[in-house]
């Protein structure tokens, strides 16, 4: 999940109040169905196939359907609904369109409630649907309120079973929520705490530019301007190595490095 839509969920946070979590409907019904009478372990490496191809915003769509129809093929798994969150997450950031958007924001949340019910042990469900969670917040305000407390817990949870994930993800993310949110009684906003879990997440994955960028903005907020400086310096240096490498995420690492190389320094 990027900066910005942590940021713009929790913006909206004060003045929601509609439930961040309905009844969802069966999986077979999001699915598309139009992958054949393959089984599901076929269409999960289809799947991964077309993901590796997701600069392509049809490779991306092209992955979250094969996705969507392994997870209907079989409910036992859920690497197909863990895929299909993950596409859904990357083509929200680039979608134009706000009722599509909208649409695979509550399409995500849905998954990520069947997740979680086929697999309650599973950290990355819980991860997945706290991010899933976030960026229905930004799409649809009036969840936003409910969304937050649900996000902090999920992120927790994951944080104690798989600290991992997603390159540290849990901590990251939690670090974001904690740097964005309103502070008590409001929320559980805390930059101190945010710089915590910003350290915990590049500790474990320092070459990952979103944990630089998450130490950097923590190191900020909590006043020290020298370090998030070189956080930020970091950041820029594995995006650019990360963009000679074909990464379809490093021009938005990039650009969040950048920006904040500039207000740290002036220029």
């Amino acid at each position: 999940m990027t900066a910005a839509a942590v940021a713009a969920a929790l913006a909206l946070v004060v003045t929601g109040c509609a439930p961040a979590l309905r009844e969802p409907p069966p999986v077979s019904t999001l699915a598309p169905g139009r992958s054949g009478a393959g089984g599901a372990a076929e269409l999960v490496r289809a799947a991964d196939t077309a993901w590796v191809r997701r600069a392509d915003s049809r490779a991306a769509e092209e992955a979250q359907a094969l996705y969507l129809d392994a997870a209907a093929t079989d409910e036992q798994r859920v690497d197909g609904l863990l895929g299909a969150m993950r596409a859904m997450a990357f083509r929200i950031e680039r979608e134009r369109e706000a009722p599509v958007r909208a649409r695979l924001a509550q399409e995500q949340v849905q998954l990520g409630q069947w997740c979680q019910r086929r697999a309650p042990s599973e950290a990355a469900c819980d991860y997945r649907l706290a991010i899933a969670l976030g960026q229905q917040a930004r799409e649809r305000a009036s969840t936003g309120k409910d969304a937050l407390g649900k996000m902090v817990e999920l992120l927790r949870k994951a944080i104690a079973a798989a600290p991992q994930l997603d390159s540290g993800g849990p901590h990251r993310v939690l670090a974001l929520v904690l740097l964005r949110a309103p502070g008590w009684p409001v929320g559980p906003g805390d930059p101190e705490a945010a710089l915590g879990e910003a350290r915990a997440a590049a500790e474990l994955f320092p070459d990952a530019p979103e944990n630089q960028l998450a130490l950097a903005e923590a190191l900020g907020k909590n006043g020290s301007s020298d370090a998030a400086r070189v956080a930020y310096q970091r950041a820029l240096d594995l995006a650019t190595a990360a963009r000679e490498a074909g990464d379809p995420e490093a021009d938005r690492w990039r650009a969040e490095a950048s920006a904040g190389l500039e207000r740290h320094t002036g220029r």
